[in-house]
Protein backbone atom coordinates (compact mmCIF):
# COMPACT_ATOMS: atom_id res chain seq x y z
CA UNK A 1 0.00 0.00 0.00
CA UNK A 2 1.53 3.36 -1.02
CA UNK A 3 0.28 5.21 2.09
CA UNK A 4 1.38 5.20 5.71
CA UNK A 5 0.53 7.06 8.91
CA UNK A 6 1.77 7.13 12.49
CA UNK A 7 0.78 8.81 15.75
CA UNK A 8 2.88 9.57 18.82
CA UNK A 9 1.68 10.98 22.13
CA UNK A 10 5.15 11.33 23.61
CA UNK A 11 5.44 14.77 25.26
CA UNK A 12 8.99 15.31 24.01
CA UNK A 13 9.01 16.48 20.41
CA UNK A 14 12.36 14.83 19.64
CA UNK A 15 11.03 11.46 20.79
CA UNK A 16 7.67 11.93 19.07
CA UNK A 17 9.13 12.83 15.68
CA UNK A 18 11.51 9.90 15.90
CA UNK A 19 8.62 7.53 16.60
CA UNK A 20 6.34 8.68 13.77
CA UNK A 21 9.11 9.04 11.20
CA UNK A 22 10.48 5.60 12.06
CA UNK A 23 7.08 3.97 11.65
CA UNK A 24 6.40 5.65 8.31
CA UNK A 25 9.88 4.73 7.03
CA UNK A 26 9.31 1.12 8.04
CA UNK A 27 5.99 0.92 6.20
CA UNK A 28 6.68 3.12 3.18
CA UNK A 29 10.39 3.82 2.86
CA UNK A 30 12.05 7.08 1.93
CA UNK A 31 11.03 9.66 -0.66
CA UNK A 32 7.22 9.57 -0.67
CA UNK A 33 5.62 12.13 -2.95
CA UNK A 34 3.85 13.84 -0.05
CA UNK A 35 4.18 13.99 3.71
CA UNK A 36 1.78 15.88 6.00
CA UNK A 37 2.50 16.52 9.68
CA UNK A 38 0.01 17.62 12.35
CA UNK A 39 1.22 18.75 15.76
CA UNK A 40 -0.56 19.68 18.97
CA UNK A 41 -0.17 23.10 20.60
CA UNK A 42 2.43 21.72 23.01
CA UNK A 43 4.80 21.19 20.07
CA UNK A 44 4.53 24.75 18.64
CA UNK A 45 7.97 25.72 19.91
CA UNK A 46 9.57 22.63 18.38
CA UNK A 47 8.07 22.82 14.90
CA UNK A 48 11.35 23.83 13.26
CA UNK A 49 13.03 20.72 14.66
CA UNK A 50 10.05 18.53 13.74
CA UNK A 51 9.92 19.80 10.15
CA UNK A 52 13.69 19.51 9.75
CA UNK A 53 13.73 15.94 11.04
CA UNK A 54 10.86 14.79 8.82
CA UNK A 55 12.43 16.45 5.78
CA UNK A 56 15.89 15.00 6.33
CA UNK A 57 14.84 11.49 7.38
CA UNK A 58 11.82 10.90 5.16
CA UNK A 59 12.95 13.07 2.19
CA UNK A 60 9.44 13.65 0.82
CA UNK A 61 8.87 15.33 -2.52
CA UNK A 62 6.56 17.79 -0.74
CA UNK A 63 6.07 18.39 2.97
CA UNK A 64 3.38 20.52 4.61
CA UNK A 65 1.88 20.63 8.08
CA UNK A 66 0.44 22.76 10.85
CA UNK A 67 -0.45 22.95 14.53
CA UNK A 68 -3.88 22.16 15.93
CA UNK A 69 -5.85 21.87 19.16
CA UNK A 70 -6.53 18.19 18.43
CA UNK A 71 -4.56 15.75 16.33
CA UNK A 72 -5.95 12.76 14.42
CA UNK A 73 -4.02 9.55 13.96
CA UNK A 74 -5.77 6.42 12.73
CA UNK A 75 -9.00 6.03 14.69
CA UNK A 76 -7.80 8.36 17.45
CA UNK A 77 -8.53 12.04 18.12
CA UNK A 78 -6.06 13.32 20.72
CA UNK A 79 -7.62 16.44 22.23
CA UNK A 80 -5.69 19.05 24.23
CA UNK A 81 -2.76 16.70 24.86
CA UNK A 82 0.69 16.32 23.31
CA UNK A 83 0.41 14.54 19.98
CA UNK A 84 2.20 14.33 16.66
CA UNK A 85 0.73 12.69 13.56
CA UNK A 86 2.53 11.99 10.29
CA UNK A 87 0.92 10.84 7.03
CA UNK A 88 2.71 10.06 3.77
CA UNK A 89 1.81 8.81 0.32
CA UNK A 90 3.55 7.64 -2.82
CA UNK A 91 1.19 8.23 -5.75
CA UNK A 92 2.50 10.43 -8.55
CA UNK A 93 3.18 14.11 -8.08
CA UNK A 94 2.80 16.68 -5.31
CA UNK A 95 4.12 20.25 -5.41
CA UNK A 96 4.05 22.51 -2.36
CA UNK A 97 3.60 26.29 -2.25
CA UNK A 98 3.83 29.02 0.37
CA UNK A 99 0.84 31.38 0.11
CA UNK A 100 0.42 34.89 1.49
CA UNK A 101 -2.34 37.50 1.51
CA UNK A 102 -1.43 41.00 0.34
CA UNK A 103 -3.97 43.71 1.13
CA UNK A 104 -4.65 46.48 -1.39
CA UNK A 105 -7.16 49.30 -1.61
CA UNK A 106 -9.23 47.12 -3.93
CA UNK A 107 -9.20 44.10 -1.61
CA UNK A 108 -6.90 41.15 -0.98
CA UNK A 109 -4.53 39.48 -3.42
CA UNK A 110 -3.21 35.97 -2.78
CA UNK A 111 0.38 35.38 -3.82
CA UNK A 112 2.35 32.18 -4.25
CA UNK A 113 -0.14 29.96 -6.11
CA UNK A 114 0.63 28.91 -9.70
CA UNK A 115 -1.46 29.92 -12.68
CA UNK A 116 -3.80 27.46 -14.33
CA UNK A 117 -1.28 27.00 -17.18
CA UNK A 118 1.42 25.93 -14.72
CA UNK A 119 -0.62 23.13 -13.13
CA UNK A 120 0.00 19.49 -14.12
CA UNK A 121 -2.50 18.15 -16.65
CA UNK A 122 -3.51 15.41 -14.21
CA UNK A 123 -3.95 17.75 -11.23
CA UNK A 124 -6.72 16.29 -9.04
CA UNK A 125 -7.08 18.55 -6.00
CA UNK A 126 -5.50 21.28 -3.88
CA UNK A 127 -4.69 20.61 -0.23
CA UNK A 128 -4.50 23.80 1.89
CA UNK A 129 -3.51 24.42 5.52
CA UNK A 130 -3.95 28.04 6.60
CA UNK A 131 -3.62 30.39 9.54
CA UNK A 132 -7.08 31.81 10.33
CA UNK A 133 -5.72 35.14 11.58
CA UNK A 134 -3.70 36.12 8.51
CA UNK A 135 -5.13 34.26 5.52
CA UNK A 136 -8.60 34.97 4.02
CA UNK A 137 -9.60 31.48 2.92
CA UNK A 138 -12.87 32.70 1.38
CA UNK A 139 -11.01 35.19 -0.81
CA UNK A 140 -8.56 32.49 -1.87
CA UNK A 141 -11.32 30.09 -2.89
CA UNK A 142 -13.20 32.77 -4.81
CA UNK A 143 -10.02 33.94 -6.50
CA UNK A 144 -9.07 30.46 -7.67
CA UNK A 145 -12.46 29.92 -9.24
CA UNK A 146 -13.38 33.34 -10.57
CA UNK A 147 -10.04 35.01 -11.32
CA UNK A 148 -7.48 32.30 -11.99
CA UNK A 149 -9.92 29.87 -13.55
CA UNK A 150 -8.83 26.86 -11.50
CA UNK A 151 -11.76 24.55 -10.85
CA UNK A 152 -10.13 21.87 -8.71
CA UNK A 153 -11.57 20.73 -5.38
CA UNK A 154 -9.86 22.51 -2.48
CA UNK A 155 -9.65 20.58 0.77
CA UNK A 156 -7.97 21.13 4.13
CA UNK A 157 -8.46 23.33 7.14
CA UNK A 158 -7.44 26.27 9.28
CA UNK A 159 -4.87 25.80 12.05
CA UNK A 160 -6.42 25.75 15.52
CA UNK A 161 -3.59 25.69 18.05
CA UNK A 162 -3.68 29.42 18.85
CA UNK A 163 -6.18 32.01 20.02
CA UNK A 164 -4.45 34.97 18.40
CA UNK A 165 -2.16 36.01 15.54
CA UNK A 166 1.30 34.52 15.47
CA UNK A 167 0.48 31.51 17.63
CA UNK A 168 0.05 28.88 14.92
CA UNK A 169 2.81 27.24 12.91
CA UNK A 170 2.69 26.12 9.28
CA UNK A 171 5.22 23.82 7.63
CA UNK A 172 6.32 23.89 4.01
CA UNK A 173 9.37 21.74 3.32
CA UNK A 174 11.93 22.34 6.08
CA UNK A 175 10.61 25.87 6.64
CA UNK A 176 8.19 26.91 9.39
CA UNK A 177 6.11 30.10 9.27
CA UNK A 178 3.45 31.65 11.51
CA UNK A 179 1.16 33.27 8.95
CA UNK A 180 -0.41 32.83 5.53
CA UNK A 181 -1.03 29.35 4.20
CA UNK A 182 0.70 26.35 2.68
CA UNK A 183 -0.71 24.32 -0.19
CA UNK A 184 -0.02 21.21 -2.23
CA UNK A 185 -1.31 20.49 -5.71
CA UNK A 186 -2.06 16.77 -5.87
CA UNK A 187 -1.57 15.11 -9.26
CA UNK A 188 -1.39 11.59 -10.59
CA UNK A 189 -3.75 10.26 -7.92
CA UNK A 190 -7.46 9.54 -7.68
CA UNK A 191 -8.97 11.80 -5.01
CA UNK A 192 -12.51 11.82 -3.64
CA UNK A 193 -13.94 14.13 -1.01
CA UNK A 194 -16.60 13.86 1.66
CA UNK A 195 -17.97 16.99 3.35
CA UNK A 196 -20.26 16.22 6.27
CA UNK A 197 -21.89 19.39 7.57
CA UNK A 198 -23.83 17.48 10.19
CA UNK A 199 -27.22 19.08 9.66
CA UNK A 200 -30.71 17.71 9.06
CA UNK A 201 -33.31 19.59 7.01
CA UNK A 202 -36.61 20.62 8.53
CA UNK A 203 -39.61 21.97 6.65
CA UNK A 204 -39.66 22.18 2.86
CA UNK A 205 -37.30 23.73 0.29
CA UNK A 206 -38.32 27.26 -0.71
CA UNK A 207 -37.26 29.73 -3.37
CA UNK A 208 -35.91 33.13 -2.39
CA UNK A 209 -38.24 35.63 -4.04
CA UNK A 210 -36.73 38.80 -2.56
CA UNK A 211 -33.38 39.33 -0.94
CA UNK A 212 -30.23 41.41 -0.88
CA UNK A 213 -26.75 40.20 0.07
CA UNK A 214 -27.06 38.45 3.45
CA UNK A 215 -30.69 39.42 4.05
CA UNK A 216 -33.65 37.34 2.86
CA UNK A 217 -36.87 39.36 2.69
CA UNK A 218 -39.22 36.87 1.05
CA UNK A 219 -39.41 33.10 0.73
CA UNK A 220 -41.88 31.70 -1.81
CA UNK A 221 -43.68 35.05 -1.98
CA UNK A 222 -44.13 35.50 1.77
CA UNK A 223 -42.08 37.43 4.35
CA UNK A 224 -39.12 35.29 5.34
CA UNK A 225 -39.74 35.77 9.06
CA UNK A 226 -43.31 34.54 8.64
CA UNK A 227 -41.97 31.40 7.01
CA UNK A 228 -39.58 30.86 9.93
CA UNK A 229 -42.35 31.34 12.48
CA UNK A 230 -44.59 28.88 10.61
CA UNK A 231 -41.77 26.35 10.55
CA UNK A 232 -41.05 26.72 14.27
CA UNK A 233 -44.76 26.30 15.08
CA UNK A 234 -44.85 23.04 13.10
CA UNK A 235 -41.85 21.39 14.76
CA UNK A 236 -42.05 18.62 17.31
CA UNK A 237 -40.55 19.07 20.76
CA UNK A 238 -37.11 17.65 19.90
CA UNK A 239 -36.65 19.64 16.69
CA UNK A 240 -38.01 22.76 18.37
CA UNK A 241 -35.36 22.49 21.08
CA UNK A 242 -32.65 22.18 18.41
CA UNK A 243 -34.02 25.16 16.46
CA UNK A 244 -33.99 27.24 19.63
CA UNK A 245 -30.34 26.36 20.16
CA UNK A 246 -29.51 27.53 16.66
CA UNK A 247 -31.35 27.48 13.35
CA UNK A 248 -29.37 27.05 10.14
CA UNK A 249 -30.17 27.51 6.48
CA UNK A 250 -28.99 25.31 3.63
CA UNK A 251 -28.52 26.85 0.19
CA UNK A 252 -28.69 24.50 -2.79
CA UNK A 253 -25.50 24.84 -4.84
CA UNK A 254 -26.50 22.87 -7.94
CA UNK A 255 -29.90 24.26 -8.95
CA UNK A 256 -30.08 21.84 -11.88
CA UNK A 257 -30.97 19.01 -9.52
CA UNK A 258 -34.62 18.08 -9.16
CA UNK A 259 -34.30 16.49 -5.72
CA UNK A 260 -32.06 17.60 -2.89
CA UNK A 261 -30.33 15.38 -0.36
CA UNK A 262 -27.16 15.10 1.71
CA UNK A 263 -24.30 17.05 0.22
CA UNK A 264 -26.47 19.35 -1.90
CA UNK A 265 -26.74 22.17 0.65
CA UNK A 266 -24.17 24.70 1.80
CA UNK A 267 -24.99 25.19 5.48
CA UNK A 268 -24.83 28.63 7.08
CA UNK A 269 -26.14 30.11 10.34
CA UNK A 270 -29.29 32.15 10.69
CA UNK A 271 -27.85 35.31 12.26
CA UNK A 272 -30.97 37.20 13.25
CA UNK A 273 -34.26 38.73 12.16
CA UNK A 274 -35.79 42.15 11.48
CA UNK A 275 -39.38 42.04 12.69
CA UNK A 276 -40.33 45.34 11.08
CA UNK A 277 -39.10 44.21 7.65
CA UNK A 278 -40.09 40.57 8.13
CA UNK A 279 -36.57 39.65 7.04
CA UNK A 280 -34.00 37.07 8.12
CA UNK A 281 -30.22 37.56 8.06
CA UNK A 282 -28.00 34.58 7.22
CA UNK A 283 -24.27 33.96 7.13
CA UNK A 284 -24.09 33.76 3.36
CA UNK A 285 -24.89 35.85 0.31
CA UNK A 286 -28.27 34.73 -1.00
CA UNK A 287 -29.54 35.57 -4.46
CA UNK A 288 -33.11 35.82 -5.69
CA UNK A 289 -33.99 32.47 -7.23
CA UNK A 290 -31.82 30.44 -4.85
CA UNK A 291 -33.40 27.39 -3.22
CA UNK A 292 -33.00 27.17 0.54
CA UNK A 293 -34.16 24.87 3.31
CA UNK A 294 -33.86 25.39 7.05
CA UNK A 295 -31.73 22.94 9.01
CA UNK A 296 -31.03 21.83 12.60
CA UNK A 297 -27.88 20.27 14.00
CA UNK A 298 -27.11 18.01 16.94
CA UNK A 299 -24.82 15.11 17.74
CA UNK A 300 -27.26 12.56 16.35
CA UNK A 301 -27.67 14.44 13.07
CA UNK A 302 -23.91 14.88 12.76
CA UNK A 303 -23.34 11.19 13.44
CA UNK A 304 -25.96 10.07 10.91
CA UNK A 305 -24.69 12.47 8.25
CA UNK A 306 -21.05 11.39 8.46
CA UNK A 307 -21.92 7.70 8.57
CA UNK A 308 -24.22 8.03 5.55
CA UNK A 309 -21.67 9.94 3.49
CA UNK A 310 -18.80 7.60 4.38
CA UNK A 311 -20.81 4.45 3.65
CA UNK A 312 -19.12 2.70 0.75
CA UNK A 313 -16.42 5.36 0.52
CA UNK A 314 -13.48 2.96 0.67
CA UNK A 315 -9.95 4.31 0.19
CA UNK A 316 -6.30 3.37 0.60
CA UNK A 317 -5.52 6.47 2.65
CA UNK A 318 -7.39 9.45 4.07
CA UNK A 319 -6.92 12.88 5.64
CA UNK A 320 -9.55 14.17 8.07
CA UNK A 321 -10.22 17.83 8.86
CA UNK A 322 -12.83 18.09 11.59
CA UNK A 323 -14.15 21.19 13.34
CA UNK A 324 -12.80 21.94 16.81
CA UNK A 325 -16.44 22.34 17.84
CA UNK A 326 -16.99 18.63 17.20
CA UNK A 327 -15.04 15.98 19.13
CA UNK A 328 -15.88 15.89 22.83
CA UNK A 329 -17.58 19.28 22.47
CA UNK A 330 -20.36 17.63 20.46
CA UNK A 331 -20.25 13.86 20.88
CA UNK A 332 -20.51 11.78 24.04
CA UNK A 333 -18.06 9.15 22.78
CA UNK A 334 -14.36 9.86 22.11
CA UNK A 335 -12.72 9.67 18.68
CA UNK A 336 -16.07 9.97 16.90
CA UNK A 337 -15.15 11.32 13.46
CA UNK A 338 -11.78 9.55 13.27
CA UNK A 339 -13.39 6.26 14.24
CA UNK A 340 -16.05 6.49 11.53
CA UNK A 341 -13.52 7.43 8.84
CA UNK A 342 -11.06 4.74 9.91
CA UNK A 343 -13.79 2.08 9.88
CA UNK A 344 -15.01 3.20 6.46
CA UNK A 345 -11.53 2.81 4.93
CA UNK A 346 -10.95 -0.52 6.71
CA UNK A 347 -8.09 0.78 8.83
CA UNK A 348 -6.14 2.35 5.97
CA UNK A 349 -3.71 5.13 7.03
CA UNK A 350 -5.60 8.16 8.39
CA UNK A 351 -4.30 11.41 9.85
CA UNK A 352 -5.64 14.92 10.36
CA UNK A 353 -6.57 17.60 12.82
CA UNK A 354 -9.28 19.71 14.38
CA UNK A 355 -9.75 23.00 12.56
CA UNK A 356 -10.88 26.56 13.08
CA UNK A 357 -12.64 26.20 9.72
CA UNK A 358 -12.75 23.37 7.19
CA UNK A 359 -12.30 23.47 3.42
CA UNK A 360 -14.15 21.21 1.04
CA UNK A 361 -16.42 21.08 -2.01
CA UNK A 362 -20.23 21.11 -1.98
CA UNK A 363 -22.11 20.81 -5.24
CA UNK A 364 -18.89 21.01 -7.24
CA UNK A 365 -17.61 24.23 -5.60
CA UNK A 366 -15.21 24.56 -2.67
CA UNK A 367 -16.17 26.55 0.43
CA UNK A 368 -15.00 27.39 3.93
CA UNK A 369 -17.20 25.56 6.46
CA UNK A 370 -17.83 25.38 10.18
CA UNK A 371 -18.86 22.42 12.38
CA UNK A 372 -17.93 20.18 9.46
CA UNK A 373 -15.91 17.02 8.88
CA UNK A 374 -14.07 17.29 5.57
CA UNK A 375 -12.40 14.09 4.38
CA UNK A 376 -9.92 13.53 1.55
CA UNK A 377 -9.91 9.96 0.23
CA UNK A 378 -6.93 8.65 -1.76
CA UNK A 379 -7.03 5.59 -4.01
CA UNK A 380 -3.98 3.53 -4.88
CA UNK A 381 -3.15 4.58 -8.46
Amino acid sequence: MPFAAALSQHPLATQAVGEVTGQVLERLGQAPDLAVVFASASHVGAMEDIAGAVQSLLVPGALIGCTAASVVGGAREVEDQPALSLWAGRFGNATSYRLAAVRHDDGVAITGFPSAEELPEDAAAVLVLADPFSFPADAFLAGLRDQVGIDLPVVGGLASAARGPGGNRLVVGPDVVSDGAVAVVLAGVEVATVVSQGCRPVGDPMTVTRGESHVVYELAGRPALDRVQELVASLGADDLALAQQGLHVGRVIDEHKLDYGRGDFLIRNVLGADRDAGAVAVGDEIDVGDTVQFQVRDALSADEDLRALMAGAGADGALLFTCNGRGSNLFTTPDHDAGIVSDAVDGAPVAGMSCAGELGPVGGRSFLHGFTASVVLFQDP
